[in-house]
């Protein structure tokens, strides 16, 4: 699933460990989502989107093409 978590985290000057200290979840996990390779828990997409304040439907494209 596309996403903006990327470039939201590098717009606040973030590395991914410090995001994901900010979410509850390691690195590796805040690397998998940006790049697509896992796609979030409800909890982890809430989080994300409440950190960034922005909604979910913002945050993730849930269509099938992508962003």
């Amino acid at each position: 699933m596309k996403n903006r978590i990327r470039s939201l985290r590098e717009q606040r000057g973030l590395t991914q460990k410090e995001l994901g200290a900010q979410v509850g979840v390691s690195r590796q996990a805040v690397n998998a989502v940006e790049t697509g390779k896992f796609d979030p828990s409800l909890r982890l997409a809430h989080a994300l989107a409440a950190y960034f304040g922005i909604t979910m439907e913002a945050l993730f494209d849930f269509s099938e093409g992508g962003i």
